[in-house]
């Protein structure tokens, strides 16, 4: 019986001994705490634990990819849209990330959902579609900040999608086919001042030298002819101003 005795307290003793060491991976911190209070953070690598006196909590530092659900936000001009977006966040001081708050992932994804629609909520709709990426970077700036006490550095924030309802579809449309009508009815406008501008120019070239008038008639004239049905009644008095001008070019 005393052999027996002597072999369970040779394998609780192993057991307990091996049971003493953890590995932690390059990736993995081990925040160890001393009879209930913070001691220092180990690992990577081989880490000893003493049994019944220190107590090990692992935390990860690799990038943490999390969704954040999708937020009903109401823009400053007072439309409701539906957003939802992805964070990307890393803890850099493991000791913080246990001691400071009770669950940082559950933490750190509350804190994304009400920042989202803080900050969102400051803007107006045509903001969030077109200036999707400046609101990033404004989200992702106060959540870090908010987060740093946490031992968590916020990289990245992307809103994935904007959702709007049918009603709200709608009036972007019609708003978008009105703008497109006015554009069209502004450069319509354009084109019109713009002939006739060289219309009163022609007009007043022609008024000033009356032989260009001449040749004008007689192109006219051509054009006309080009049809054998028409009839054509010419006035040879109509050639007279021409005949002057070539007249006075050949006395010069």
């Amino acid at each position: 019986m005393e052999g027996l005795g002597v072999v369970i307290v040779l394998v609780a003793v192993a057991a307990l001994f091996v049971y003493s060491f953890r590995v932690l991976r390059e990736y993995e911190r081990g925040v160890v705490f001393q009879l209930g209070r913070f001691w220092k953070v180990k690992g990577p690598g081989l880490v000893l634990v003493i049994p019944g006196i220190q107590q090990m909590v692992r935390v990860g530092l690799r990038t943490v990819t999390m969704d954040v659900p999708s937020q009903d936000v109401i823009s400053r001009d007072n439309v409701s849209v539906k957003v939802n977006a992805v964070v990307y966040f890393r803890v850099v001081d493991a000791a913080k990330a246990i001691i400071q708050v009770e669950n940082f992932l559950v933490a750190t994804s509350q804190l994304a959902q009400t920042t989202l629609r803080a900050v969102l909520g400051k803007h107006q709709l045509d903001e969030m579609l077109a200036e999707r990426e400046r609101l990033n970077i404004a989200i992702q700036q106060t959540l870090d900040t908010q987060t740093d006490a946490w031992g968590i550095k916020v990289t990245t924030v992307e809103i994935k999608q904007i959702d709007l309802n049918e009603t709200m579809v709608r009036a972007m449309a019609r708003q978008a086919e009105a703008e497109r009508e006015r554009r069209s009815k502004v450069i319509l406008a354009e084109a019109e001042q713009q002939a006739s501008q060289k219309l009163l120019e022609a007009a007043r070239t022609l008024a000033e030298q009356p032989e260009a008038m001449q040749l004008r008639y007689l192109q006219t004239l051509t054009v006309i002819a080009g049809d054998k049905s028409n009839t054509i009644v010419f006035p040879v008095d109509m050639l007279a101003p021409l005949a002057q001008a070539i007249g006075r070019g050949k006395a010069a």
